[in-house]
């Protein structure tokens, strides 16, 4: 009986382990696509002010990022709970993830929140590129190639990457 009470304790305390441990694992990756995120708001904030004709591409560009960062986003708080074998933690951050096109493809037939994701990420994956696209990246290359005009953008998201390193979930 003293085993059995023993047994008990053990698992339950290395669930509570586990649920802690993934719930820090959460909020390191959360932080990682609030970096990315904000990122990329700033980067075509930026362009849309140098290259006012690439706004609505940029805007465009964004939404499709948005919606590939809240997939993976939701997709990793998920596996956490459910499927270890695809989050990677012992990669950096941004390689935590183990999905493919087909594994997003899978996840768009299911019906749940992660499911919609999965279907908008995968639609726009499928779906023609803006016409502009070509020219947002043109000029994303000049700004990328110019440090002063994103400096106040690189520190955010190097000050972000920063505080994320910082957070330790073992």
């Amino acid at each position: 009986m003293k085993r059995l009470i023993v047994a008990l304790l053990l698992g339950a305390s290395s669930t509570v382990a586990t649920a802690a441990d993934n719930t820090c694992l959460s909020k390191k990756y959360d932080a990682y696509i609030d970096a990315s995120v904000h990122w990329y708001e700033d980067l075509t904030q930026l362009t849309s002010e140098q290259y006012p004709n690439l706004t609505e591409v940029s805007e465009w560009f964004l939404e499709g990022r948005k919606n590939h960062f809240e997939l993976n986003r939701a997709a990793v708080h998920y596996y956490l709970e459910h499927d270890l074998t695809k989050v990677a933690t012992q990669q950096p951050v941004e390689a935590w993830l183990q999905l493919e096109q087909k594994d997003i493809k899978t996840l768009a037939s299911r019906s749940d929140e992660l499911g919609q994701l999965a279907k908008v990420t995968f639609n726009d994956r499928q779906a023609k590129p803006h016409e502009n696209n070509y020219d947002l990246r043109s000029a994303f290359a000049d700004l990328l190639s110019h440090p002063t005009k994103i400096d106040s953008a690189l520190k955010r998201y190097n000050q972000a990457i920063k505080k994320l390193e910082a957070i330790s979930c073992e």
